[in-house]
Protein backbone atom coordinates (compact mmCIF):
# COMPACT_ATOMS: atom_id res chain seq x y z
CA UNK A 1 0.00 0.00 0.00
CA UNK A 2 1.29 3.86 -0.53
CA UNK A 3 1.04 6.20 1.28
CA UNK A 4 -0.02 9.33 -0.59
CA UNK A 5 0.34 12.94 -0.09
CA UNK A 6 -3.22 14.61 -0.87
CA UNK A 7 -2.14 18.48 -0.23
CA UNK A 8 -2.23 20.89 -3.58
CA UNK A 9 -0.62 23.75 -3.23
CA UNK A 10 -1.06 26.39 -5.51
CA UNK A 11 2.09 28.22 -6.28
CA UNK A 12 1.79 31.47 -8.21
CA UNK A 13 4.96 31.86 -10.45
CA UNK A 14 4.27 35.00 -12.61
CA UNK A 15 1.55 35.08 -14.21
CA UNK A 16 0.78 31.46 -14.30
CA UNK A 17 -1.19 29.32 -11.59
CA UNK A 18 0.95 25.92 -11.39
CA UNK A 19 -1.03 23.16 -9.42
CA UNK A 20 2.44 21.60 -7.43
CA UNK A 21 0.23 18.07 -6.30
CA UNK A 22 2.34 15.97 -4.65
CA UNK A 23 2.87 12.06 -6.58
CA UNK A 24 2.01 8.67 -6.13
CA UNK A 25 5.15 7.72 -4.40
CA UNK A 26 5.56 8.32 -0.45
CA UNK A 27 9.46 9.70 -0.79
CA UNK A 28 10.31 12.60 -3.07
CA UNK A 29 13.80 12.11 -4.99
CA UNK A 30 16.84 13.49 -4.00
CA UNK A 31 19.99 14.36 -6.36
CA UNK A 32 19.87 10.29 -7.27
CA UNK A 33 17.54 8.88 -9.34
CA UNK A 34 15.18 6.17 -7.47
CA UNK A 35 12.39 4.24 -8.95
CA UNK A 36 8.89 6.57 -9.50
CA UNK A 37 5.91 5.19 -7.43
CA UNK A 38 7.29 1.79 -7.11
CA UNK A 39 4.97 -0.99 -7.12
CA UNK A 40 2.41 0.94 -8.88
CA UNK A 41 3.93 2.53 -11.84
CA UNK A 42 7.43 0.94 -11.79
CA UNK A 43 6.63 -2.75 -11.22
CA UNK A 44 9.23 -5.22 -13.21
CA UNK A 45 7.18 -4.69 -16.32
CA UNK A 46 8.31 -2.89 -19.22
CA UNK A 47 7.30 0.74 -18.36
CA UNK A 48 8.73 3.90 -20.37
CA UNK A 49 7.54 7.65 -21.16
CA UNK A 50 5.58 9.74 -18.29
CA UNK A 51 3.24 12.72 -18.61
CA UNK A 52 1.14 14.29 -15.64
CA UNK A 53 -1.59 16.39 -16.33
CA UNK A 54 -0.70 20.39 -15.76
CA UNK A 55 -3.16 20.05 -12.51
CA UNK A 56 -1.87 17.24 -11.37
CA UNK A 57 -4.67 14.78 -11.44
CA UNK A 58 -3.66 12.39 -14.66
CA UNK A 59 -0.82 10.45 -15.49
CA UNK A 60 -0.14 8.79 -18.50
CA UNK A 61 2.70 6.67 -19.08
CA UNK A 62 3.46 3.35 -21.94
CA UNK A 63 3.73 -0.56 -20.78
CA UNK A 64 5.49 -2.15 -23.68
CA UNK A 65 5.80 -6.01 -24.68
CA UNK A 66 9.62 -6.38 -24.61
CA UNK A 67 10.90 -6.41 -28.60
CA UNK A 68 7.75 -4.14 -29.07
CA UNK A 69 5.00 -6.60 -29.46
CA UNK A 70 2.24 -4.36 -28.08
CA UNK A 71 2.59 -0.83 -26.80
CA UNK A 72 -0.31 0.37 -25.01
CA UNK A 73 -0.81 3.75 -23.13
CA UNK A 74 -1.85 3.62 -19.33
CA UNK A 75 -3.91 5.82 -17.50
CA UNK A 76 -4.14 7.02 -13.55
CA UNK A 77 -6.53 9.68 -12.41
CA UNK A 78 -7.24 11.41 -8.78
CA UNK A 79 -10.44 11.22 -7.63
CA UNK A 80 -10.87 12.89 -4.27
CA UNK A 81 -7.39 13.14 -3.51
CA UNK A 82 -6.47 9.68 -3.99
CA UNK A 83 -5.08 7.92 -6.98
CA UNK A 84 -6.54 5.22 -8.93
CA UNK A 85 -4.70 2.08 -10.50
CA UNK A 86 -3.41 1.98 -14.27
CA UNK A 87 -5.64 1.15 -17.07
CA UNK A 88 -5.77 1.24 -20.75
CA UNK A 89 -6.25 4.59 -22.05
CA UNK A 90 -9.44 5.42 -23.46
CA UNK A 91 -8.02 5.82 -26.70
CA UNK A 92 -5.60 2.94 -26.27
CA UNK A 93 -5.37 -0.71 -26.43
CA UNK A 94 -5.92 -1.52 -29.89
CA UNK A 95 -3.07 -0.86 -32.18
CA UNK A 96 0.65 -0.01 -30.94
CA UNK A 97 0.23 3.73 -29.25
CA UNK A 98 2.78 5.40 -26.95
CA UNK A 99 4.08 8.65 -25.35
CA UNK A 100 1.70 10.65 -24.79
CA UNK A 101 2.20 14.28 -24.08
CA UNK A 102 -0.42 17.33 -22.07
CA UNK A 103 -1.16 20.57 -24.26
CA UNK A 104 -0.25 23.00 -21.14
CA UNK A 105 -4.11 23.86 -20.79
CA UNK A 106 -4.29 20.18 -19.88
CA UNK A 107 -6.98 19.84 -22.51
CA UNK A 108 -5.48 18.01 -25.50
CA UNK A 109 -2.98 14.93 -25.46
CA UNK A 110 -0.28 13.90 -28.28
CA UNK A 111 0.52 10.77 -28.84
CA UNK A 112 2.28 8.37 -31.67
CA UNK A 113 0.41 5.47 -32.76
CA UNK A 114 0.67 3.24 -35.85
CA UNK A 115 -3.28 2.69 -36.39
CA UNK A 116 -3.96 3.01 -39.88
CA UNK A 117 -5.70 6.63 -41.50
CA UNK A 118 -9.12 6.95 -43.32
CA UNK A 119 -6.58 7.04 -46.58
CA UNK A 120 -3.95 4.30 -45.85
CA UNK A 121 -6.06 1.65 -43.98
CA UNK A 122 -3.13 -0.43 -43.92
CA UNK A 123 -0.16 2.08 -42.17
CA UNK A 124 2.09 0.74 -40.13
CA UNK A 125 4.33 3.34 -39.58
CA UNK A 126 3.86 5.94 -36.51
CA UNK A 127 2.31 9.12 -37.05
CA UNK A 128 1.40 11.80 -34.30
CA UNK A 129 -1.94 12.29 -33.09
CA UNK A 130 -4.34 13.60 -30.88
CA UNK A 131 -7.17 13.87 -28.31
CA UNK A 132 -9.21 16.30 -26.56
CA UNK A 133 -10.71 16.53 -23.41
CA UNK A 134 -14.64 16.60 -23.82
CA UNK A 135 -16.95 18.16 -20.71
CA UNK A 136 -17.48 14.75 -19.34
CA UNK A 137 -14.09 14.04 -19.00
CA UNK A 138 -13.67 11.46 -22.04
CA UNK A 139 -11.77 11.60 -25.27
CA UNK A 140 -12.68 12.64 -28.61
CA UNK A 141 -12.39 10.23 -31.20
CA UNK A 142 -7.70 10.35 -31.91
CA UNK A 143 -7.22 12.87 -34.46
CA UNK A 144 -4.56 12.47 -37.01
CA UNK A 145 -2.21 15.82 -37.43
CA UNK A 146 -2.12 15.23 -40.92
CA UNK A 147 0.39 15.01 -43.93
CA UNK A 148 2.26 17.95 -43.09
CA UNK A 149 3.49 16.78 -39.91
CA UNK A 150 3.29 13.31 -40.67
CA UNK A 151 4.92 11.07 -43.21
CA UNK A 152 5.12 7.90 -44.68
CA UNK A 153 8.24 7.35 -42.21
CA UNK A 154 7.90 7.24 -38.19
CA UNK A 155 7.22 10.16 -36.11
CA UNK A 156 7.97 9.95 -32.37
CA UNK A 157 7.78 11.07 -28.64
CA UNK A 158 5.48 14.93 -29.45
CA UNK A 159 5.31 17.80 -27.39
CA UNK A 160 3.51 20.88 -27.35
CA UNK A 161 4.63 24.52 -25.95
CA UNK A 162 2.02 27.37 -24.96
CA UNK A 163 3.33 29.29 -28.29
CA UNK A 164 1.54 26.22 -30.46
CA UNK A 165 5.42 24.92 -31.10
CA UNK A 166 5.02 21.43 -31.70
CA UNK A 167 8.42 19.18 -31.17
CA UNK A 168 8.72 16.03 -32.17
CA UNK A 169 11.36 13.02 -33.56
CA UNK A 170 11.24 12.02 -37.48
CA UNK A 171 13.02 9.51 -39.62
CA UNK A 172 13.65 11.61 -42.59
CA UNK A 173 15.89 11.76 -45.69
CA UNK A 174 16.51 15.55 -44.53
CA UNK A 175 17.44 15.15 -41.37
CA UNK A 176 21.40 15.20 -39.89
CA UNK A 177 21.03 12.02 -38.30
CA UNK A 178 18.97 8.60 -38.70
CA UNK A 179 16.44 10.67 -36.41
CA UNK A 180 16.18 14.06 -35.47
CA UNK A 181 14.27 16.16 -33.29
CA UNK A 182 12.01 18.23 -35.64
CA UNK A 183 9.82 21.84 -34.61
CA UNK A 184 6.76 22.64 -36.74
CA UNK A 185 5.40 26.07 -36.24
CA UNK A 186 1.46 26.75 -35.92
CA UNK A 187 -0.29 28.00 -39.33
CA UNK A 188 -3.20 28.98 -38.58
CA UNK A 189 -4.92 27.71 -42.25
CA UNK A 190 -3.58 24.18 -42.09
CA UNK A 191 -2.45 23.60 -38.20
CA UNK A 192 1.11 23.52 -38.49
CA UNK A 193 3.96 24.70 -40.92
CA UNK A 194 6.59 22.08 -42.27
CA UNK A 195 8.53 20.68 -40.21
CA UNK A 196 12.36 21.96 -39.64
CA UNK A 197 15.01 20.62 -38.06
CA UNK A 198 16.80 22.00 -35.16
CA UNK A 199 20.04 23.17 -35.38
CA UNK A 200 23.41 21.41 -35.21
CA UNK A 201 24.71 20.45 -31.51
CA UNK A 202 21.12 18.95 -31.03
CA UNK A 203 20.88 17.09 -34.00
CA UNK A 204 24.10 15.48 -34.98
CA UNK A 205 25.06 12.78 -37.28
CA UNK A 206 24.30 10.91 -34.79
CA UNK A 207 20.79 9.76 -33.50
CA UNK A 208 19.03 12.15 -31.51
CA UNK A 209 15.54 11.56 -30.39
CA UNK A 210 12.64 11.65 -27.18
CA UNK A 211 12.82 15.60 -26.70
CA UNK A 212 10.82 17.10 -23.77
CA UNK A 213 10.57 20.88 -24.60
CA UNK A 214 9.88 23.46 -21.39
CA UNK A 215 6.41 24.80 -22.26
CA UNK A 216 7.76 28.30 -22.13
CA UNK A 217 10.72 26.72 -25.02
CA UNK A 218 13.90 28.01 -22.24
CA UNK A 219 15.85 24.26 -21.96
CA UNK A 220 15.05 21.18 -24.26
CA UNK A 221 15.88 17.36 -22.96
CA UNK A 222 16.53 14.74 -25.15
CA UNK A 223 18.25 11.58 -25.94
CA UNK A 224 21.27 10.46 -27.76
CA UNK A 225 22.73 7.71 -28.94
CA UNK A 226 26.30 7.34 -30.54
CA UNK A 227 28.47 10.62 -28.98
CA UNK A 228 31.54 10.16 -28.05
CA UNK A 229 30.75 10.93 -24.60
CA UNK A 230 27.97 8.47 -23.96
CA UNK A 231 27.73 6.57 -21.16
CA UNK A 232 25.12 3.81 -22.64
CA UNK A 233 23.06 3.07 -25.31
CA UNK A 234 21.42 6.58 -25.32
CA UNK A 235 22.02 9.28 -22.54
CA UNK A 236 19.99 12.82 -21.33
CA UNK A 237 21.58 16.03 -22.76
CA UNK A 238 20.01 19.46 -22.23
CA UNK A 239 20.53 22.89 -24.13
CA UNK A 240 19.04 26.16 -23.03
CA UNK A 241 18.45 29.26 -24.80
CA UNK A 242 20.38 32.49 -24.95
CA UNK A 243 18.80 36.10 -24.59
CA UNK A 244 18.34 35.93 -28.51
CA UNK A 245 16.57 32.66 -28.99
CA UNK A 246 19.39 30.38 -29.78
CA UNK A 247 19.61 26.97 -28.73
CA UNK A 248 23.10 26.96 -27.03
CA UNK A 249 25.78 24.27 -27.15
CA UNK A 250 24.19 20.85 -25.46
CA UNK A 251 25.56 19.80 -22.17
CA UNK A 252 25.25 16.05 -21.22
CA UNK A 253 23.58 15.45 -18.02
CA UNK A 254 26.29 13.56 -15.18
CA UNK A 255 25.88 10.37 -13.91
CA UNK A 256 24.03 9.08 -12.17
CA UNK A 257 21.41 10.35 -14.22
CA UNK A 258 23.11 8.76 -16.98
CA UNK A 259 24.10 5.14 -16.98
CA UNK A 260 25.91 2.22 -18.66
CA UNK A 261 21.52 1.82 -20.02
CA UNK A 262 19.68 3.79 -22.31
CA UNK A 263 18.44 6.20 -20.45
CA UNK A 264 15.38 8.32 -22.54
CA UNK A 265 12.06 9.57 -22.26
CA UNK A 266 12.78 12.71 -19.95
CA UNK A 267 9.94 14.71 -18.66
CA UNK A 268 10.49 17.65 -16.16
CA UNK A 269 7.30 18.65 -13.77
CA UNK A 270 5.61 21.65 -14.28
CA UNK A 271 6.96 23.12 -11.00
CA UNK A 272 10.58 22.18 -12.64
CA UNK A 273 11.99 20.30 -9.28
CA UNK A 274 11.76 17.07 -10.42
CA UNK A 275 12.94 15.11 -13.83
CA UNK A 276 11.09 11.85 -14.53
CA UNK A 277 12.83 9.55 -17.47
CA UNK A 278 13.01 5.67 -18.14
CA UNK A 279 16.10 3.52 -18.14
CA UNK A 280 17.05 0.09 -18.66
CA UNK A 281 19.65 0.26 -15.90
CA UNK A 282 20.46 -3.38 -13.38
CA UNK A 283 19.23 -3.57 -10.47
CA UNK A 284 22.95 -3.62 -8.25
CA UNK A 285 21.66 -6.62 -6.23
CA UNK A 286 22.30 -7.99 -9.95
CA UNK A 287 25.24 -7.35 -10.89
CA UNK A 288 26.91 -7.55 -7.55
CA UNK A 289 28.91 -10.96 -7.96
CA UNK A 290 26.49 -12.24 -4.62
CA UNK A 291 25.30 -15.23 -4.89
CA UNK A 292 21.48 -15.82 -5.21
CA UNK A 293 18.99 -18.47 -4.15
CA UNK A 294 16.64 -19.38 -6.74
CA UNK A 295 13.71 -17.26 -4.87
CA UNK A 296 15.76 -14.29 -4.72
CA UNK A 297 17.20 -14.69 -8.41
CA UNK A 298 13.18 -14.72 -9.32
CA UNK A 299 12.29 -11.64 -7.14
CA UNK A 300 15.04 -10.01 -8.42
CA UNK A 301 14.25 -10.93 -12.44
CA UNK A 302 10.35 -10.45 -11.98
CA UNK A 303 10.81 -7.06 -10.25
CA UNK A 304 11.74 -3.20 -11.37
CA UNK A 305 15.24 -3.39 -12.10
CA UNK A 306 15.34 -6.24 -14.24
CA UNK A 307 16.65 -4.87 -17.17
CA UNK A 308 13.53 -3.75 -18.95
CA UNK A 309 12.53 -0.36 -18.80
CA UNK A 310 11.47 1.58 -15.43
CA UNK A 311 10.40 4.83 -14.99
CA UNK A 312 13.01 6.91 -12.55
CA UNK A 313 13.00 10.45 -11.07
CA UNK A 314 15.41 12.96 -9.26
CA UNK A 315 15.57 16.10 -8.40
CA UNK A 316 16.01 18.43 -11.17
CA UNK A 317 18.83 21.00 -11.04
CA UNK A 318 18.33 24.46 -12.95
CA UNK A 319 22.33 24.49 -13.18
CA UNK A 320 22.56 21.86 -15.81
Amino acid sequence: MHKLTFLVILLIMGNKTVAQVNYPDAILPTDTPVFFAKGLLTDGLSNRDFAISPNGDEIFYTLQQPRFVTSTILHLIKKNGKWGKPQVAQFSGRYKDLEAAFSPDGQTVYFSSNRPTANNPTKKDFDIWRVKHKPNGTWTEAENLGPIVNTDKNEFYPGITRSGNLYFTVEADYGKGSEDIVICKPNVNSGFNKPESLPEDVNTKYDEFNAFVDPDEQFILFSSDGRPDNLGRGDLYISRKDKTGNWLPVKHLPAPINSGAIDYCPFVSWDKKYLIFTSSRLNKDLTNDKPNSYLQLKALLSGAGNGWDDIYWVKFNPDW
